[in-house]
């Protein structure tokens, strides 16, 4: 089953997302800036990049920083990750070293949660309706 390298990681992507829709709203945007700022620290421990992993490990601080109060940052810093896992993978310095793949699996699942923080990160039952995040005020914009 080749093609499931590919599939797994949008079902694993769409489970963030479910998982993290639980969380109450009130912690859910801050709880998700942490999770890009470990993202963004993912590699260091590899070293495939050489300083340009701290290059990029300052530049996902910063993006995590604005997500503590932004969305449209949260899918920022899970895209900018994608960026930096497609370099790993096609450099051939994986994320997990014992899992050859596990760069692409990341550039694959990550987009998937950038999705739903661009929507607002939803709660389940506003994903189930179809909708954005809800507000007091309404609808999100």
């Amino acid at each position: 089953m080749p093609y499931l390298q590919y599939i797994a990681p949008v079902g694993i992507g769409l489970l963030y997302a479910l998982a993290m829709s639980l969380v109450g709203e009130k912690h859910r945007l801050r709880l998700n800036a942490v999770m890009v700022a470990g993202a963004g620290a993912a590699y260091l421990g590899g070293g495939g990049m050489g300083g340009w992993e701290f290059v990029f490990t300052a530049s996902a601080t910063y993006v995590a920083y604005r997500a503590l109060d932004s969305w449209t940052f949260v899918g920022i810093g899970w895209l900018l990750h994608t960026a930096w896992d497609i370099v790993h993978h096609i450099k051939g310095s994986p994320l997990l070293p014992f899992a050859h793949g596990s760069s692409l699996g990341c550039a694959i699942c990550d987009p998937v949660i950038a999705l739903w923080c661009f929507r607002g990160g939803p709660s389940a039952r506003d994903l189930l309706r179809g909708g954005r995040r809800r507000t007091l005020a309404g609808p999100a914009a």
